[in-house]
C-alpha cells in the first residue's frame, strides 16, 4: 500500500513540483494551500506523514503543528517543515512544537526524499518492536493460569478429545460434574467450547500450574 502524504504550501509552483517528484517515487499525494485547509483534510483523510511550509497565510505552520499536537488522533502523524526560515531559533522553536524534520528551502529533492523514507523505516521498526513486545507480554500473562487438581486431570483430557461421557467413566463421576468443571474451564481461558478450549491451549503453550 502505497503511503499517504500531505504537503501544505501556499506556493502553487512548489506543491506541483514536489507532488510530482514524490508520486514519481511511489507515494501518494495530495496537497492544500494553506493551513486551515490541510486540518480540515487531515480529519477526514488522516495522511501518513505531513510536509509544511511555515510562512503561510491565515494560519502559520508553528500553529498548525501546535493544533495537530493538542489533537490525540493527530498528534502521532510525523511533521517536515519546508521553509526558507532557516535560523537557528526558528529550527529549535519547530523542533519544541514537534516537529520531526527541518529542511530550509532551497533545497535537493533527494534529501526531502531521503528523510522520509528515514521516517518511515523508523516508524515501521518501533511499529514491530511494539506488537513484538505487546505479544510476548500477552503470552506471558496467558502462561500462568492456575487449575485445581481434578481441573487439570480434566483439561488433559479434553485435550486429549474425550467426550463428558468418558471423562465421567474415566474419573468415575457425574456427567453433570464434568460439564461444571468444563464450564469453569471455559472461563478461565476465555474460550468458547471444547474445541476451542483445547486448540487455545495447545497453541498458547500454556503451563498447566496445579492450585488447590
Amino acid at each position: 500500500m502505497k503511503r499517504k502524504l500531505l504537503l501544505v504550501d501556499d506556493d502553487i509552483y512548489l506543491r506541483d513540483s514536489i507532488s510530482s517528484y514524490l508520486k514519481s517515487e511511489g507515494f501518494f499525494v495530495e496537497s492544500c494551500q494553506d493551513a486551515n485547509t490541510a486540518l480540515l483534510s487531515i480529519k477526514k483523510n488522516k495522511p501518513d506523514l505531513i510536509i509544511a511550509d511555515i510562512m503561510m497565510p491565515k494560519l502559520d505552520g508553528y500553529t498548525f503543528i501546535s493544533k495537530l499536537k493538542e489533537d490525540e488522533k493527530l498528534c502521532g502523524i510525523p511533521v517536515i517543515f519546508l521553509t526558507a526560515k532557516g535560523m537557528t531559533n526558528d529550527r529549535i522553536k519547530a523542533y519544541d512544537l514537534g516537529c520531526n524534520a527541518y529542511i530550509t528551502k532551497p533545497f535537493d529533492p533527494k534529501e526531502l526524499l531521503s528523510i522520509i523514507c528515514s521516517l518511515f523505516t523508523h516508524i515501521s521498526l518501533l511499529q514491530k518492536y511494539t506488537a513484538k513486545k505487546n505479544k510476548k507480554k500477552n503470552n506471558s500473562q496467558l502462561s500462568v493460569i492456575s487449575f485445581t487438581n481434578r481441573e487439570t486431570t480434566i483439561l488433559q483430557l479434553v485435550v486429549k478429545g474425550l467426550r463428558n461421557k468418558d471423562i465421567a467413566a474415566c474419573l468415575n463421576i457425574s456427567i453433570k460434574n464434568v460439564e461444571k468443571y468444563v464450564s469453569r474451564l471455559l472461563n478461565k481461558t476465555s474460550t468458547k467450547n471444547r474445541t476451542e478450549l483445547a486448540r487455545f491451549i495447545l497453541s498458547q503453550k500454556i503451563a498447566i500450574n496445579e492450585g488447590e
